[in-house]
């Protein structure tokens, strides 16, 4: 556990899933994790996991389909270089200049990290987003994932400190 925080609750497993709105159309939904703030309360991220729809297979055209979780909201889909962004996946089909569908290749980031990590992430605030967005497919796609970690109590320094990084960062 990381200094200056006490762990308030057991693992926590929270699941999610989000559809586009329209094909190939960014969406993003938000999901409360009713944190107390009035007593400092954070959720420490262990692991992320993130199934993204797979992506439409057409004929000489490039397809995929993004997704990530953020502790922030965001205007597209985000990667790992954007700092609040606690993991991402991307599955894509490239088929530009082939007559058939083309070959799919997967990537994804966070899904199951390293043991020597204490923790993942930390959210301060009250909730964490989810977003999606497709490329030149013909219906909308999805993401479903999961998120584990415990509720813990931050002392007033260490509260603030996280709050403000996180609210600053975005």
């Amino acid at each position: 556990m990381p200094r200056g925080l006490k762990e308030t609750s057991s693992l926590i497993e929270i699941s999610f899933q989000t559809t586009e709105s329209a094909p190939n159309t960014f969406t993003q939904d938000r999901v409360d994790l009713q944190l107390n703030p009035l007593d400092n309360e954070v959720f420490i991220v262990y692991a992320a996991n993130l199934d993204p729809f797979n992506p439409d297979a057409v004929a000489g055209t490039d397809t995929s389909t993004l997704a990530s979780v953020t502790s922030t909201s965001q205007t597209t889909a985000a990667n790992l270089s954007v700092s609040n962004c606690i993991a991402s996946a991307n599955h894509s089909i490239r088929a530009g200049g082939f007559v058939d569908g083309g070959v799919a290749f997967s990537q994804s980031a966070g899904e199951v990290p390293p043991t020597t990590l204490e923790y993942i992430a930390i959210i301060a605030t009250n909730d964490f987003f989810v977003q999606v967005e497709g490329v030149n497919n013909l219906a909308a796609k999805a993401v479903s994932g999961r998120l584990y970690g415990v509720r813990a109590k931050a002392d007033a320094s260490i509260y603030a400190a996280l709050v403000q990084s996180e609210v600053l960062s975005a």
